[in-house]
C-alpha cells in the first residue's frame, strides 16, 4: 500500500511497533509521512510542536519519522522519557558515551525527563562536529515538565535554528505532546509551529484493525468505541474486547472521581451530549482547565484546513464520536467514562 497519493509515493522502510503482545508494521498516516519528507527537504523554520489525543499515534509517527530522517542523511537525536529512550545516531562516539554516562545517574521517569535539557547541549555539540543535517525529535516529555519549562525547551530549539554556534544546512525540530496545557504557554510566545494530529482516519484504522488477530467485534463497532485511536484499540484487545474494563481504566487514570462529577454535574451533562457546550455556554474556567488537564478533551480545535494539521483533520462535527466543531472528547470511551460516572452519581 502506498503511504501517500500516487504523485507523492516514496520508498520507505516501515518500522515495526509493539501493539500489546503483538508486533505490527506501521500503517497509514500517508499525509503525515509526506509532511516528514517536506520537513526533511526544507528543514523547519520553527520547532514543530504536535499535540493530539493520547494514543492517537504520535509516537508511531515520530519513530517512523526518525527512520525517514536517517535515510535522508540526518543525524538524529530522539528523546522519549516515557519509553526511557534517549538516542543520538550521529556517528560521534564521545556523544554516545556522554548520554550513557548521564543515563546511569537517573532511576526515575521524572529524573529521566529532566535530561531533556541535555538534548540542546548535544545538538550544539553535533553541529560543532561538522554535521550539516540535524534532526531533534522530542516525544511526550512535556507531561513531566511545567508549562514554562516546556516553553523554555521549545525556545531552546528555536535558538538552535535561528542562532547556531556553527553553520548547518538544515535542522528539523519536532516535539509531540498529549498534554493540553503546555501548548498554550508555548503558543503564547510564538516560538513554534503548533500543529494538531487527530486519531487515525477510518480507512487506515481499518487496516490496523485487520492486523489484530482472533475473534473481535465488527469494525463498525470498534470504530464507534475508539474513534480511530490506536491505543484504545490496544486496550480493548488486551481486555478481550470488554468495554467495561477499559472504561473503568479511563475513569481511574483520568481522575473522573465521584466528587469531581458531582461538583460539575450540571455542566458535564451538557458537555457529554455536545462537547461544544464547554465553549458556547457559561461554563466556569476551572472546569475547562480540569478537563484539559485530565486529558479528557481536546480544547479549541483548529479549523479543518488540512494545512494546519499533521495528517488528516477530523470531521467538522461527529456527534457519534464526540467531536464538536471547537472541542472533542479524546475518544468516545473518554466520553463514556464521564457519562457512566454521571449516571452513578
Amino acid at each position: 500500500m502506498c503511504l501517500a497519493t500516487s504523485s507523492m509515493c516514496r520508498s520507505m522502510a516501515r518500522i515495526r511497533l509493539r501493539f500489546d503482545d503483538l508486533e505490527i508494521e506501521f500503517v497509514d498516516r500517508g499525509r503525515a509521512i509526506e509532511q516528514v519528507y517536506e520537513f526533511a527537504e526544507k528543514g523547519t523554520r520553527f520547532p514543530v510542536v504536535v499535540f493530539g489525543p493520547e494514543g492517537c499515534g504520535k509516537t508511531a509517527w515520530l519513530l517512523q519519522a526518525v527512520e525517514i530522517l536517517k535515510e535522508m542523511g540526518y543525524s538524529v537525536i530522539y528523546f522519549n522519557p516515557l519509553r526511557r529512550r534517549f538516542e543520538a545516531e550521529v556517528g560521534i562516539e564521545s556523544i554516545r558515551h556522554m548520554i550513557l554516562d548521564r543515563l546511569k545517574q537517573v532511576s526515575t521517569e521524572y529524573g529521566f525527563a529532566k535530561l531533556i535539557w541535555l538534548v540542546i547541549d548535544i545538538a550544539i555539540e553535533v553541529l560543532k562536529h561538522g554535521r550539516k543535517r540535524l534532526a531533534v525529535v522530542v516525544d511526550d516529555a512535556f507531561q513531566y515538565l511545567s508549562a514554562k519549562e516546556a516553553a523554555a525547551i521549545v525556545k531552546g530549539l528555536l535558538e538552535l535554528i535561528e542562532h547556531p554556534e556553527e553553520s548547518y544546512e538544515r535542522i528539523v525540530a519536532i516535539a509531540a505532546t498529549s498534554e493540553g496545557l503546555s501548548r498554550y504557554e508555548i503558543g503564547r510566545h510564538l516560538w513554534a509551529w503548533i500543529r494538531p494530529m487527530w486519531n487515525m482516519p477510518r480507512e487506515g484504522f481499518e487496516e490496523l484493525y485487520e492486523k489484530v488477530p482472533g475473534p473481535k467485534p465488527s469494525f463498525d463497532e470498534v470504530w464507534r468505541l475508539t474513534g480511530g485511536n490506536p491505543r484504545t484499540l490496544s486496550m480493548l484487545y488486551r481486555a478481550m474486547w470488554g468495554v467495561d474494563g477499559v472504561v473503568e481504566d479511563i475513569t481511574r487514570s483520568r481522575g473522573v472521581t465521584r466528587d469531581f462529577v458531582r461538583r460539575w454535574m450540571q455542566y458535564l451533562a451538557d458537555i457529554v451530549d455536545d462537547p461544544d457546550a464547554l465553549m458556547e455556554k457559561d461554563v466556569p474556567e476551572e472546569l475547562k482547565h480540569a478537563l484539559i488537564e485530565k486529558n479528557l478533551i481536546v480544547y479549541d480545535l483548529y479549523s479543518r484546513n488540512p494545512e494546519l494539521w499533521v495528517d488528516e483533520p477530523p470531521p467538522e462535527k461527529d456527534p457519534e464520536l464526540g467531536i464538536g466543531k471547537y472541542i472533542a472528547w479524546q475518544t468516545p470511551l473518554h466520553r463514556e467514562a464521564v457519562r457512566r460516572a454521571l449516571a452513578q452519581s
